[in-house]
Parts: structure tokens; sequence; C-alpha cells
């Protein structure tokens, strides 16, 4: 079942430090291109996936053609693709060992849900990471010290 409470999408967020954002876009036009900058600014490391525009950059970060190629722990996978496309990147984010997947606002798999949830990645669905930190007024992420 999509995580819904306000705790358990806090957890999410305040446990996350690396989100792979699938259907990046280098367009300032795009939500995803706001997205990825707030998600940022909060502190997160943001990786761009989107194999149109592969080997560019948006906001600083390599851009990736699929979620195989990143090779660095990610936590979830945030996807601005149309709700057919997500048992695919389900999948992608299962081999790449993603902890969950997030689905944008209007991006609803019951189907791409249940998959991620057997194989035991948590699952959020039609719901905006951006607005769930500001609605939840969560702390910026501080760098883990090293």
């Amino acid at each position: 079942m999509p995580l819904t409470t306000d705790d358990e999408i806090r957890d999410l967020l305040e446990g996350a430090r690396t989100i792979a954002v699938v259907g990046a876009s280098d367009s300032p036009d795009k939500p995803s291109w706001g997205v990825m900058h707030a998600l940022q600014e909060h502190g997160y490391r943001v990786i761009p996936v989107n194999p149109r525009i592969t080997g560019e950059h948006v906001h600083g970060e390599f851009v990736w053609r699929d979620l195989a190629q990143i090779g660095d722990p990610i936590d979830i996978v945030d996807i601005f693709r149309r709700s057919a496309d997500v048992p695919g990147v389900v999948d992608e984010a299962i081999a790449a060992g993603a902890k969950a997947v997030w689905m944008q606002l209007g991006v609803i798999s019951p189907e791409g849900a249940a998959k991620a949830e057997a194989a035991g990645l948590q699952v959020v669905m039609d719901r905006c990471p951006k607005i769930e930190l500001r609605r939840l007024g969560l702390a910026k992420i501080e760098p883990d010290a090293s």
C-alpha cells in the first residue's frame, strides 16, 4: 500500500539523501526542472535520468540514460513519466537497488506500485516531493559528516 500519512512521507524524505529523477528535463518550463532544483536546494543529491538528453547536465549534474548506468546507491526514484511507463521504471528501480519509488502528481500506477511493494520498495503515488517538503516543514538535509 502506498505511503499516505504525514509520518510515512516525513520518514521517507528525512531518511533519503539521493534522489534519481526519471524524466528530468533541461527546460526551465518543465515541472521536473523546478522540482529537481528545489530538491537540490533542500540538500539532496539529485541525479537526472533522461535518454533524450544523456550526457548533458541539468543543475550541474550529469544526465544518465537509465538508472542502471548510475552505479551509486539511490534512495528514491522520482518518476516524471506517463502512468503507463511506471512498471518499466519500477523494474529499473528494483534492479538499481532503489529503496523507494515516488510517482509525481497525476502519475498513478497500481500495477507499478504493487510490483515495487512486492520487491520491498516503499511507494508514494500522485504526490510531489517539493510540495510535501514545504507542507511538512521539513528541515534542510545536512551533509553527512565523513
